[in-house]
């Protein structure tokens, strides 16, 4: 017989994990040539997906372990300033790439953090989106700044 404790354990902690650059669809000439092959045609480069997470994993760790598992490209940097890493690039797509305000941002449950995305922990049922923005960081996503 299982203990109560050892299957409370066993539950799995799970979030979902959604990438897109939807917005860049939007606003095709302002893309570099070379850019344009990386944009999948609907913007969705990964669909909504759960991802089971361990306790005291951050958003950072779950992007970096489901790029690497999907074989998504992913760049990124740490910037001391606000002890935190920032995401440069994912799937070829960089800041700037579609405008001097543009690059890649999260949201938590339909909110997007002020905060940087290595210090954000991981809860159960969380739906985490990265989103390219195009506009004013974020202007063109909504007013969800939190």
């Amino acid at each position: 017989a299982v203990s109560k404790a050892s299957a409370e354990e066993s539950k799995e902690l799970v979030c979902t994990l959604e990438i897109n650059c939807e917005k860049i669809l939007e606003q095709m000439d302002d893309v570099a040539e070379g850019k344009r092959a990386y944009i999948p045609k609907d913007g969705i480069i990964l669909e909504k997906t759960q991802i089971a997470f361990e306790e005291g994993e951050n958003v950072f760790d779950v992007l970096c372990r489901v790029c690497k598992e999907a074989g998504i490209q992913l760049e990124y940097s740490w910037t001391p300033v606000y002890d935190s890493y920032y995401i440069e690039g994912i799937q070829y797509i960089y800041e700037f790439d579609c405008g001097g305000q543009s690059g890649w941002m999260y949201q938590v449950n339909d909110v997007f953090p002020n905060y940087g995305c290595s210090s954000y922990e991981v809860k159960p049922g969380d739906e985490i989106v990265w989103c390219y923005t195009c506009d004013g960081l974020g202007n063109d996503l909504g007013p969800k700044m939190e």
